[in-house]
Formats: C-alpha cells, structure tokens, sequence
C-alpha cells in the first residue's frame, strides 16, 4: 500500500471539491432538494416553498445552477410567461447524495 503525505496533496485536485464547488452555497441545495422532491417546479412555487429567499436570490442560484447543467429551465412563449425548473441528467445522479443526507439527518436528528 502507498502511502499519502498530506504535504504532496491538494484539495483543489479532489472530486469533492469540484463536487463542493457546484452545490455550495446558501440555497443551491435546498433548491436541488426541491427539484428532487417536486420534478417540474415553476420559480413562483420554488420562492413558496424555500420561505426566506428572495427573488434576487433565487433568480440567481438558478442561472447558476442551470450554467452548472445541473438544472433545466424551460420558458414557454406565452402571456403571462411560464417558465419551469427541473434537473438534468446531471443533476438527477445527485440525487443519491440528497437521499444520503436526508437519510442522515433523519437518522441523527436530536
């Protein structure tokens, strides 16, 4: 067995931080909660459901989580317009880690 020496190694080469660096962040987890829960999610449900999040905010975190192809907006030309959230297949292979961490939580919750 090799061993690793801490002082050769670099977080910044790492899956989990390439992992950390798209889902970290105030809201982008709880929005992929969200779309993991719920599918198709239209931004007015989304901004309900979240609470304390403001439009800015939620506007935000979604281009980025869309710019990340871990979510799929999709605008409908209509009036009023209609616009709906949903992951993409990137997105969806998290969902094991989602469920991991709700199991975790629902099983170390005090």
């Amino acid at each position: 067995m090799i061993e690793r020496c801490i002082s050769q190694e670099s977080l910044e080469t790492t899956g989990f931080n390439y992992t950390l660096s798209l889902i970290s962040g105030k809201y982008k987890m709880t929005i992929l909660y969200t779309l993991m829960e719920f599918g198709v999610v239209r931004f007015n449900e989304i901004k309900r459901y979240i609470g304390g999040i403001s439009y800015k905010t939620l506007s935000t975190t979604l281009k980025e989580l869309e710019a990340d192809q871990l979510v799929h907006r999709e605008e409908y030309p209509q009036i009023p317009p209609k616009v709906e959230y949903s992951l993409t297949e990137r997105g969806q292979s998290l969902i094991p880690i989602l469920d991991g961490m709700c199991e975790w939580g629902d099983n170390h919750r005090l």
